[in-house]
């Protein structure tokens, strides 16, 4: 890579010298060719050690924080509910009786 960078520079130097650019085109492409190896070397990083953390088992912390709302939200949710609800209430099954057995009972007795 070092190389590349010095081929780079030398053939740069050398339109400089040819009258081809002048050196506020080389020192402008230069930088633009530095902050763009250095957004992509900071995405490889990143990459990395993400990749890295994951296998290790932890968590970002936005993915955390996230987790952490939605429970909170879920709890929100999940209280109301559970105060107005009541319990079932159990039926209970009452024998009607007559008017004409309860009569024939008393007059057999």
């Amino acid at each position: 890579m070092a190389n590349d960078l010095f081929s780079t520079l030398r053939t740069y130097l050398n339109k400089v010298s040819d009258g081809e650019k002048n050196a506020s085109e080389v020192a402008s492409t230069v930088n633009q060719w530095l902050r763009e190896g250095g957004e992509a070397l900071k995405i490889k990083i990143e990459d990395e050690v993400e990749r890295s953390v994951s296998k290790m088992g932890f968590v970002k912390r936005g993915e955390f924080e996230a987790l952490k709302e939605e429970v909170a939200r879920l709890r929100m949710s999940a209280s109301p509910k559970a105060t107005v609800r009541k319990a079932p209430v159990k039926k209970t099954t009452v024998k009607k009786v007559s008017a004409k057995k309860t009569a024939s009972k008393k007059a057999s007795k």
